[in-house]
């Protein structure tokens, strides 16, 4: 059947991008920037505020190995998606809750995990569902940044608590290695 592909933005890239990573099933996560207007846009220009992006990342999967459902149920144990705006440190709209979807089986099924996990929140699930209109691949140093840098002050305190995680709870979809 091929390759799927799935693009989320929960926060930081870094963070999601080695969330993803750890899943068997997984051919690559590509961090970059999407749900903005400016062409070509920059790290430093999407930090701004002023391009609309998120950071996200790009994740293509083996659907026989992995589901989307599976990829949603990591993204959202992964991030709190009831924080708008901002997860943990990150401030601002390049670090919102957001799935772009790329066909409308995707969409129906991130609707329905939502409105599902809307019931389980006290406070109101902000994640935003839009469709993938363009994505535009970040910077090649922000690519395996946990990996390339896993002393760093950062990872340590934000991504690597998300690592564990993926690696304690979803043990039966990890990467052999």
């Amino acid at each position: 059947m091929g390759t799927e592909t799935a693009t989320f933005g929960g926060g930081c890239f870094w963070c999601t991008e080695a969330a993803m990573k750890e899943l068997d099933g997984i051919t690559s996560v590509i961090s970059g920037y999407a749900g903005g207007s400016t062409e070509n846009p920059t790290y430093e220009a999407v930090c701004s505020g002023t391009t609309g992006h998120a950071e996200v990342v790009q994740v293509e999967y083996d659907p026989d190995e992995i589901s989307y459902d599976e990829l949603l149920e990591v993204f959202f144990a992964t991030h709190d998606p009831t924080q708008l705006n901002r997860q943990g440190p990150d401030v601002g709209t390049q670090y919102r809750s957001i799935v772009l979807y790329h066909d409308e089986k995707q969409r129906e099924r991130a609707a329905a995990y939502i409105e599902a996990l809307d019931e389980e929140y006290a406070d109101d699930v902000v994640t935003e569902l839009d469709p993938l209109e363009r994505f535009w691949r970040a910077e090649s140093h922000h690519q395996d940044y946990f990996e390339k840098n896993p002393n760093d002050a950062y990872c340590r305190m934000h991504a690597q608590p998300k690592v564990e995680k993926v690696r304690e709870r979803f043990q039966s979809k990890l990467q052999q290695v």
